[in-house]
């Protein structure tokens, strides 16, 4: 069966965006998973390079379940926006009960991936900076999943503004991100991908060789919602060893 084709909407940098001191980190964490996309879902699969036999795997998919529920528990419906929607994992499952669904990531090599996974005529895929971009609708459920840890701290207030500003009235978030158990030994969590961790930031190395700083800022819980709390939001954070997720709604 063919897949349907939806053509791809690309939205221009507004050119009064401001630039700010880690423009240059944020551009080379984009080149990293444009560059990635091809073998990205290994890291979702846990195959390849992080194949850590089948004990590990059984536990991933025991955590993922919990995640599972909450969703089905959230009840995505009506108009749906998923921001940074990579290669379409949660984007299947959110098509199944959106009335509508709107897909942005800065990737087009992942979001073509997204598509054809997807393979829904109905979702609209939307090229764009997530730092600059400038919803054109209102949304009853906004979504990311993997997103957060990836917005510098100094950017996170206008990034929830923009949240906000995508949201209908009542409308509400639903988010899921890496979570690090801080029981357990660093070397536990080591992605094979990562040459060097810093503070909220690492160093990821291709196969090919080519190096690039990602932001990787990892929330615990509490310290999530006392920052949404702070910008004016009401919210519910909760965690399994290695995933954070929940829901969030303005007050």
């Amino acid at each position: 069966m063919s897949v349907p084709e939806h053509p791809i909407v690309v939205a221009s940098r507004s050119c009064e965006t401001a630039l700010v001191e880690d423009e240059e980190l944020v551009t080379d964490q984009v080149a990293y998973y444009r560059a990635r996309a091809p073998i990205y879902d290994e890291w979702w699969q846990r195959c390849g390079a992080y194949d850590k036999g089948p004990e590990m795997e059984a536990e991933w998919d025991r955590q993922l379940d919990q995640v599972k529920e909450a969703l089905r528990a959230f009840s995505v419906s009506g108009n749906v926006l998923e921001l940074a929607g990579g290669t379409g994992w949660w984007t299947e499952r959110l098509a199944q009960s959106a009335d509508h669904l709107t897909v942005v990531d800065s990737s087009p090599e992942v979001l073509e991936v997204n598509r054809i996974r997807t393979a829904r005529a109905d979702v609209e895929y939307v090229v764009a900076d997530l730092f600059a971009w400038v919803p054109q609708s209102s949304y009853d459920v906004v979504f990311f999943s993997f997103w957060l840890s990836h917005v510098p701290r100094q950017r996170c207030g206008a990034f929830w503004s923009m949240v906000r500003s995508c949201l209908s009235p009542g409308g509400r978030v639903f988010l899921i991100d890496n979570h690090r158990d801080p029981h357990i030994p660093e070397r536990h969590f080591k992605d094979p991908y990562v040459v060097r961790y810093e503070p909220d930031k690492q160093v990821r190395r291709l196969d090919d060789g080519r190096e690039y700083n990602v932001v990787k800022v990892m929330y615990e819980p509490d310290e999530l919602a006392v920052q949404l709390t702070d910008l004016g939001w009401t919210a519910d954070i909760k965690a399994t060893r290695w995933f954070l997720f929940g829901t969030a709604h303005p007050r």
